[in-house]
């Protein structure tokens, strides 16, 4: 059911991203950075919960897209920093009222208490799975 939800919240952001020339997993990236830019790739792969090569990728893919910039730290020259560039700043004034329309849509008629049970029961499914995850980490390791 989470599937399915995903994925009907996925296909309603790309109908409203697609015309502006946006993918629908630049989304991930530019949410974080709205929220902190000039951050490192790692800290965008660990927020968005996907893989470093596939950041690497999608990084790329936006900066040839003209939306972030990458340039090596000044401390730590192996770390790469991603910015938003002025076209990646504005898309943010132009696309999080379609988004804020989309979570209107879907909790249409749903009670704020049912909402904010289902918002803790998802939190600790997910860091259930968190933890499971991170446990099958250690025990490769070990």
């Amino acid at each position: 059911m989470i599937r399915r939800c995903h994925r009907r919240f996925d296909r309603l952001l790309s109908f409203y991203l697609s015309p502006r020339g946006v993918k629908t997993g630049f989304w991930y990236y530019l949410r974080v950075l709205w929220i902190r830019d000039g951050v490192t790739q790692k800290y965008l792969s660990d927020t968005t919960n996907v893989s470093e090569n596939t950041t690497v990728s999608m990084i790329a893919a936006m900066a040839k897209a003209n939306l972030v910039t990458r340039q090596k730290d000044d401390v730590d020259r192996r770390k790469i920093i991603v910015s938003l560039t002025d076209k990646g700043k504005a898309l943010e004034d132009r696309l999080i009222g379609h988004v804020k329309r989309i979570n209107d849509v879907a909790t249409k008629g749903i009670d704020r208490a049912e909402l904010d049970v289902c918002a803790r029961v998802l939190t600790r499914m997910s860091d259930n799975l968190a933890a499971e995850w991170e446990q099958l980490q250690q025990g490769q390791k070990g």
